[in-house]
C-alpha cells in the first residue's frame, strides 16, 4: 500500500509537470505548496538567514515559471529543483563572494585624502585590521593574505594549499565578515 501511495503521488506530480510546462499556472501553484518549505528549509541550511533562504526560494520559482517550456524534458522533477537549488546557491555565494571583495577593497585602500584627521583615521583603521587579521586562525590568516595581499583567486590559492575552493570561500567569508563587524564598531567609535 505504501509502495502503491508513493507511486500516486509521483504519477499525480508528473501530470501537474507536464502541465506546468504547458503553461497551467493551477499545476504550478500546487508544485510551488508543495516544494516552497522544502527548498527554504534546504536554503536555510547553507545561508542561515530566513529571509535569504525565502528569497532563493522566489528566485528558483520564478526561474521554473520561465523555463518551463524545457521541463517536458524532466525524469525526476525533485532531482530537477534541487539541482536548481544548488545552481543558485552557487551564484548567491559567488555574488557575495565578489560583493564582499568590493567592501574589503574600499576598507582596505589606503586613503587619498588631503585631509590630516581622515589620514589619520584610515591609517588607525588599516592597523586596526592587521592587528584583527594577525588574530585569525592560522590557516584564515594565510588565506586572507593570499587574497588581499597577493591578489590570488580563491582556485589559485586552494591549488597553492591543496585545499578544496569551498574551503577558500568559507574561510574567506568568516574573516571578511569578522573584519565587518570590527570595522562597523570601529567607525561607530570614531564618530562618538
Amino acid at each position: 500500500m505504501k509502495g502503491r501511495f508513493t507511486f500516486m503521488i509521483t504519477s499525480r506530480e508528473d501530470e501537474y509537470v507536464k502541465a506546468l510546462s504547458n503553461g497551467d499556472s493551477k499545476a504550478f501553484e500546487l508544485l510551488f505548496l508543495r516544494y516552497q518549505p522544502k527548498l527554504v528549509y534546504f536554503f536555510t541550511g547553507f545561508v542561515h538567514d530566513d529571509e535569504i533562504a525565502q528569497d532563493l526560494a522566489q528566485d528558483l520559482f520564478f526561474n521554473l515559471w520561465n523555463n518551463r517550456s524545457k521541463l517536458s524534458d524532466i525524469r525526476l522533477f525533485q532531482s530537477y529543483l534541487y539541482q536548481m537549488a544548488r545552481n543558485i546557491l552557487y551564484n548567491y555565494f559567488d555574488h557575495s563572494l565578489v560583493q564582499e571583495k568590493y567592501e574589503m577593497a574600499q576598507f582596505l585602500s589606503p586613503s587619498v585624502s588631503d585631509d590630516p584627521e581622515e589620514q589619520l583615521f584610515a591609517s588607525n583603521l588599516q592597523e586596526l585590521i592587521n592587528l584583527r587579521v594577525d588574530q585569525m586562525p592560522p590557516q584564515r590568516r594565510q588565506i586572507f593574505r593570499m587574497s588581499r595581499m597577493e591578489g590570488l583567486n580563491n582556485e589559485e590559492i586552494a591549488k597553492r594549499l591543496n585545499i578544496n575552493k569551498r574551503t577558500v570561500e568559507n574561510h574567506l567569508t568568516v574573516a571578511l565578515a569578522d573584519l565587518r563587524k570590527m570595522l562597523k564598531v570601529s567607525i561607530l567609535l570614531f564618530f562618538h
